[in-house]
């Protein structure tokens, strides 16, 4: 019994020392006397002391690997970008993943440096804003297709910043600013030119109707100046003292409403024995000008 305990002990030890746990999409790589042993997955795991040792823990878990390039466009334009790659250890190349490359991070930089370099220089500057998907799909690719043969697998690449030179970034901005400025005044100009149009339109709508009504007022006394001639003939008055009556009785009204109103400015018409007679004779001359123009339109009907 008592030699018993040395050989329980022992297997404790060796079970505590051999026994470890690997974590899921993880993978641990085991090596006995230096040479590669064996792979192992998730779970309760076990190894033999000091002759098994772990050599790698491996992520399978989808990693991202950031990288700033530096480049000039063909129009000699420097310019930052900013390429981000997300890479995942395919599960059944672990192998190839540790033992083909020496340090994966620094080979990835150095795969998408000589990529992103190769592509830029075909386009100027505004090509990569716009085609900055393009050069992403080149990115991944031309990566998945070198990689895929080490075990790693290009999941996606993204271009996730473009940042020009300082100068550069202030001469377009000042550009965009003009060209800005340019739209705002050629639309400022049309709406100016819009307004004089309309205007002018309105302004040609209200004489033509001005025109109108003083061409109906005018035609409207006439034949009023007509009816009252008529009427007065009718009661036994010839049409000379009819007229001459009419003409006095438009003389005491247009007095009568000067001197309704205390603004009304005056104008004396000159007061001699041939005054009224000129003043009838005109009102006569009109009177058959506006009978003249009535047949005239009549007939034109």
């Amino acid at each position: 019994m008592i030699t018993a305990i040395p050989i329980i002990l022992f297997i404790l030890l060796i079970l505590f020392l051999g026994l470890f746990m690997v974590k899921q999409q993880t993978a641990y790589i085991i090596e006995r006397f230096g040479k590669f042993s064996s792979i192992r997955s998730a779970g309760l795991q076990f190894k033999i002391p000091f002759i098994d040792r772990i050599a790698a823990r491996l992520s399978l878990r989808i990693q991202q690997l950031d990288v700033v390039v530096e480049t000039k466009t063909k129009d000699d334009v420097f310019v930052h970008l900013k390429i981000s790659v997300q890479y995942q250890i395919l599960r059944d190349k672990v192998y190839d993943a540790f033992y083909r490359l020496q340090n994966p991070h620094e080979q990835l930089t150095a795969y998408i440096f000589d990529l992103v370099r190769a592509e830029i220089p075909k386009m100027i500057l505004d090509d990569v804003f716009e085609k900055k998907d393009d050069i992403a799909f080149a990115v991944k690719r031309d990566l998945k297709e070198a990689m895929l043969d080490y075990g790693y697998d290009i999941i996606k690449a993204l271009v996730t910043d473009i940042d020009p030179d300082g100068s550069v970034k202030e001469a377009m901005n000042r550009i965009n600013a003009a060209e800005r400025e340019k739209v705002a005044a050629q639309h400022e100009g049309d709406a100016q030119r819009i307004l004089i149009v309309e205007r002018a339109k309105a302004e040609a709508e209200s004489k033509r109707l001005q025109g109108k009504g003083i061409a109906d007022q005018r035609r409207e006394i006439a034949k009023g100046l007509e009816e009252s001639v008529d009427t007065l003939n009718k009661a036994g008055i010839n049409p000379q003292e009819a007229s001459a009556l009419i003409v006095i009785t438009q003389h005491y009204d247009t007095l009568q409403s000067i001197g309704a109103d205390s603004s009304s400015n005056l104008i004396l018409l000159p007061n001699n024995p041939t005054a009224a007679s000129n003043m009838l004779n005109d009102m006569t001359a009109s009177l058959l000008a506006a009978n003249k123009i009535n047949e005239l339109n009549n007939k034109k009907k």
